[in-house]
């Protein structure tokens, strides 16, 4: 619980949680289910979780099997959960024609399951009944996908769909262009619906989101939350601290931007409005720290097991490559609250306010099941799937002998029903998103996009960069990351690939940008929801939330500069020079945007100590030297101020 201002600043009233989630989160506006009914729900669900665990490891289906029997239980699931509009529903009612939707829907893909075979062996040409099934099928997914993730994406799907029947295929007879449409979005596993992304999800996100689910109930975010208090709570604008070093940890284990906002922001925000923060700042600090989780490894976003699958190598070798763009994200956060606190004269937490690290120390076992599968994920000898389900097994473990947290068999079953519902949205997201690249990829133009931006660009890698940027962040704004980078993936990536940029280093570049459009205006769900938890103005928010994720939009351009940063043909001496000169500047970028080094800056302070500190990140001898230069003028001027400043205090 939280207090939201109402009037007078004397007068507060409480607020649910769940409020702030419903609003900014649509995974969170699900149907009121209670007693029996909650039961068979939730029972499905687990069923669910199970059925993807059993599909994962022993199943040897066709892979038309395999991804329509998923989809079809995720099209049966989500209308279970999602009503057609947010607001007051019904305890324990579904209208009738959600119930017509949800059996159209999933008999839909169940078809294609039951008849695989056939339909394979037909090739390209269709039966009318199976085009319809197909039309179907693609409508009720789509319907589900407005309930579930959101408008915009739907809009984006439905323009390429309308494009490709209008314009984008050749084929005079209309009917023609929509059977091949319907035939390849719906009934194929290269292209469409069932393609790499909800493959991947079925694969590999799932058994993670049924891991998470697991994790969350040892207790684990309550423990990071409590050891960040204990380690710098006590510290110079501590909570803000807090805030950082929790979300970088639960950033191991989510993926949600919104959800770690409000997760972890419903204790940090009211403790930083405590020590002096202004609410906007608060809440800012929260959510650019919470959106870093999906570009924090070892779990990092569902997006970066779809980049794996796209550029073809292994998931640990993704994982390696985000550790240092990674740190220094969150390196930026952190050094731009410590600034600000500084800056402002705030201090920490009071000792009797702090956690004692010690005993915290005792519930340090919460962690092995995260470092059983970063050890499996890192030795490469296993796949990604098993390795989550050690540590699934480790997490049951745990908590079995976590006496707060005890697990039980109920709880294992509330793990399941959770692991089921958090499927949802994902595998609709991909779903959609596989509708959207297979359109592009149909009718060409993806070409067309890649030739016109090169034509653009010329040969200036920059500005093919900056318009990826724009297009990305002008995307992603109310469309899932995940979804936002398939479609990025299928689009932009190529074009910086083929203007020089390595393969790895184009798609993060993509996936960046996809993830930053939750803090940048106007659609800025994470900032937000932040505010709503600070009672802070929402645009002011989401303006202040970007000024400190500024890493996040440096950091991409660096990397694809430089694929140094990404540890790709470099030696250990350069990633070691790359660490240090990279710290520092993105210390002097902060300082410059925040206006404070070690003294308030001057403007002119601010301006070289940003140019200096953006030649510093970048990697190269030249760029470093007059980095160092740069940074050390502003650093003389800043000593002799506070010298000065002191003396005349004297």
């Amino acid at each position: 619980m939280f207090f939201s201002k109402k009037k007078g600043p004397e007068t507060q009233e409480p607020m649910d949680l769940d409020s702030v989630m419903k609003k900014f989160d649509r995974e969170s506006n699900t149907r009121i289910w209670e007693g029996a009914p909650k039961i068979i729900i939730n029972c499905i669900l687990a069923a669910f979780s199970l059925f993807c665990i059993y599909v994962t490891f022993f199943a040897t289906w066709l892979d038309a099997v395999r991804l329509s029997s998923f989809m079809g239980s995720i099209v049966l699931i989500g209308y279970l959960i999602y009503p057609a509009k947010k607001g007051a529903q019904r305890v324990n009612y579904m209208p009738w024609y959600d119930i017509v939707l949800m059996f159209l829907g999933s008999a839909s893909f169940f078809y294609y399951t039951v008849d695989a075979v056939t339909i394979i062996q037909q090739g390209n040409k269709f039966e009318l009944h199976q085009i319809i099934i197909g039309a179907v099928g693609i409508l009720c997914l789509l319907e589900l996908c407005r309930r579930c993730v959101g408008i915009p994406i739907i809009v984006v799907a439905g323009a390429f769909i309308v494009y490709a029947i209008g314009w984008g295929l050749t084929n005079p007879d209309i009917f023609r262009r929509v059977e091949g449409l319907i035939g390849k979005l719906f009934y194929t596993t290269t292209s469409g619906i069932l393609s790499t992304p909800v493959n991947t999800c079925s694969k590999y996100i799932a058994i993670f989101i049924i891991f998470g689910a697991f994790l969350e109930r040892t207790g684990i975010a309550d423990f990071f939350i409590k050891i960040s208090n204990s380690i710098v709570g006590g510290f110079s604008g501590g909570p803000a601290k807090v805030a950082v070093v929790a979300s970088a940890l639960e950033g191991m284990v989510s993926g949600s931007s919104v959800a770690n906002t409000v997760g972890s922001g419903s204790v940090t925000i009211p403790l930083m409005k405590k020590t002096g923060y202004k609410p906007e700042f608060a809440a800012a600090a929260e959510a650019s720290a919470s959106t870093g989780g999906q570009i924090m490894p070892p779990i990092m976003g569902a997006a970066a097991f779809l980049m794996a699958e796209n550029i073809g190598v292994s998931y640990s070798n993704i994982v390696v490559r985000a550790i240092l763009p990674a740190c220094l994200y969150f390196l930026g956060v952190f050094i731009a609250v410590h600034l600000e606190a500084k800056k402002e004269g705030l201090r920490g937490l009071s000792k009797e306010e702090l956690p004692k690290f010690l005993p915290l120390l005792k519930q340090s076992y919460l962690l092995l099941p995260l470092v059983l599968l970063i050890a499996l994920v890192g030795s490469g000898s296993r796949s990604i799937a098993y390795a989550a389900a050690v540590a699934i097994i480790a997490a049951i473990v745990v908590g079995i002998f976590n006496k707060e947290n005890r697990i039980t068999p109920m709880r294992i079953f509330e793990a399941l029903a959770a692991g089921g519902q958090g499927m949802i949205t994902v595998a609709v997201a991909c779903g959609v998103a596989g509708i959207i690249a297979g359109t592009i990829t149909m009718t060409g133009l993806a070409t067309m996009l890649i030739n016109g931006i090169l034509a653009l660009a010329g040969n200036r890698v920059i500005i093919a960069l900056f318009l990826t940027m724009l297009t990305c962040i002008v995307l992603g704004m109310g469309v899932p990351t995940t979804a936002n980078y398939c479609i990025m993936a299928a689009t932009c990536a190529p074009i910086l690939i083929k203007m020089g940029v390595p393969d790895l280093a184009a798609h993060f570049f993509v996936f960046y940008f996809g993830i930053v459009a939750d803090l940048t205006p106007p659609v800025a769900l994470a900032a937000y929801a932040g505010a709503a938890i600070a009672q802070a103005n929402p645009m002011k928010t989401a303006f202040t939330a970007t000024k400190l994720a500024i890493g996040a939009f440096i950091v991409p351009y660096m990397f694809a500069l430089n694929p140094a940063m990404l540890l790709i043909d470099t030696t250990a001496v350069e990633v070691i020079l790359i660490c240090v000169t990279s710290c520092v500047g993105i210390f002097a970028v902060s300082a410059a945007l925040e206006g404070y080094f070690i003294h308030h800056m001057k403007w002119y302070e601010r301006i070289i100590s940003a140019i200096g500190g953006l030649l510093l990140i970048h990697p190269g001898v030249t760029t470093d030297v007059i980095g160092v230069v740069l940074v050390g003028i502003v650093l003389l001027i800043q000593l002799l101020t506070k010298k000065r400043a002191a003396i005349k205090t004297a």
